[in-house]
């Protein structure tokens, strides 16, 4: 059986030493290990110690790449998973490594749901369902999923989406309400709100224009329209498709009719 005839600490990492097995150089352990199985000089070794003391070692590695992992930020068990899997860390290795991470509160999916859940509310506006996808990229079981999302109530569902629809209603102003109300559909769908929810958050502001509104609306956009229309068309065809577009955005028939009049008259002025 070999014996352990030098200990070193190595250079570079004061946490581990190398082992000179019979002379000849064997491997390297972390100090906890050393500490564990009392390695000292003129130790003999079993071969079954030696092999437990690897994987040990492999074990308090894993352990240590994912705690420098999540020093950044919390992780799921998924993602913690996964990075030991890319440092090409064995299966029986990461378990034991997962397991102790656990045991010593560095990991917990349910922690990590419930703040991800509240970051995606507070800081991305985001709906259940973005943040199911979200948990879902994650690796969280789906109970642990709709457990957590449970708690986020439609109320408070509703109030985030109306924040987010009275953003985008500013923000377009010079649209008219059909316009306005495809945008915030839109964006509400991307940010995960079912239609229900979207629906009351349009239903709680006044989307229609008054008549100076509608006026000031239509000439912004009726003008580019006409411009895109007036290189290949003319006459009664460019009245028709300008009209068509208007229709298509929102405008009422009587302020499009008002618009094209204007035109006319415009064009005959000149």
């Amino acid at each position: 059986m070999p014996i352990i005839t030098k200990i070193g600490r190595q250079k570079n990492n004061n946490e581990r030493y190398n082992l000179y097995l019979d002379e000849k150089y064997a491997f390297s352990v972390d100090e906890a290990v050393l500490i564990k199985y009392q390695l000292t000089k003129g130790k003999v070794l079993e071969d079954f110690t030696i092999d437990e003391m690897v994987f040990d070692d492999e074990v308090r590695k894993a352990y240590n790449k994912a705690i420098n992992f999540l020093s950044y930020r919390m992780r799921s068990e998924h993602e913690v998973k996964q990075k030991l899997l890319q440092s090409e860390f064995g299966e029986a290795v990461i378990l034991e490594a997962i397991r102790k991470l656990y045991e010593h509160s560095f990991l917990n999916d349910e922690s990590f749901t419930k703040a991800l859940v509240a970051t995606q509310k507070k800081n991305s506006k985001k709906g259940p369902a973005a943040i199911r996808q979200e948990l879902k990229k994650k690796g969280i079981e789906k109970d642990l999923q709709e457990e957590v999302l449970s708690a986020y109530s439609e109320e408070e569902q509703l109030a985030i989406a109306r924040t987010l629809t009275e953003k985008i209603i500013n923000q377009n102003s010079s649209k008219t309400p059909r316009q306005i109300k495809q945008k915030v559909q839109d964006a509400l769908q991307r940010k995960g709100y079912n239609f229900t929810i979207i629906s009351q958050a349009i239903d709680s502001f006044e989307l229609e224009k008054n008549d100076e509104e509608w006026v000031e609306i239509i000439e912004s956009q009726g003008d580019k329209i006409w411009r895109k229309y007036a290189s290949k068309y003319s006459s009664y065809d460019l009245r028709r498709r300008v009209k068509q577009a208007l229709y298509q955005k929102g405008f009422p028939a009587e302020q499009i009719d008002q618009y094209l009049e204007k035109k006319e008259l415009e064009l005959q002025d000149e």
